[in-house]
């Protein structure tokens, strides 16, 4: 592996059972990886541990991302809300690879209610082993959306 990450991973109560799984998946890869919850199946506020995950790596504490929820949905929007993050939801590796590919995403979200948990492995497999193209095609593009963070309007 050329590349290893320190990841944080997060989830609702909806996808407790996929992120286990997920964790040691990670772990096989020859990543570290962190835990932010939930830790059991108890309902919870996602958007309090998407929130965690995203700060943490707005923060430099971790360089990579995995949110999961039933859809991937609200974790998206949640991590989205921390400036300097680009969380993308990914039901396929093709978007999983475009998202650091295209838009240097530092967050992965999917749903434990949409894919199985094969599809889920094949997904983070794809979304750690990507980078971001600097100075490619999408590089203006992700500028701008960083300007747009800094007030540039």
């Amino acid at each position: 592996m050329a590349q290893t990450w320190r990841v944080a991973l997060g989830c609702d109560e909806a996808a407790y059972e996929m992120k286990q799984q997920i964790i040691e998946h990670v772990r096989a890869l020859g990543h570290e990886v962190e835990d932010f919850g939930t830790h059991d199946a108890q309902p919870v506020l996602y958007p309090d541990i998407a929130l965690a995950v995203a700060e943490a790596i707005a923060d430099g504490r971790y360089d990579r991302g995995i949110l999961m929820c039933g859809t991937g949905i609200g974790v998206a929007i949640s991590a989205n809300k921390v400036p300097g993050i680009r969380a993308a939801q990914a039901h396929d590796t093709y978007s999983a690879e475009r998202a650091r590919k295209s838009n240097d995403a530092q967050i992965v979200t999917m749903g434990a209610r949409v894919i199985g948990i094969e599809l889920a492995k094949t997904i983070v497999d794809s979304f750690l082993s990507n980078e971001f193209e600097p100075g490619g095609r999408s590089q203006p593009k992700v500028d701008r959306i960083e300007a747009y963070e800094r007030g540039q309007r």
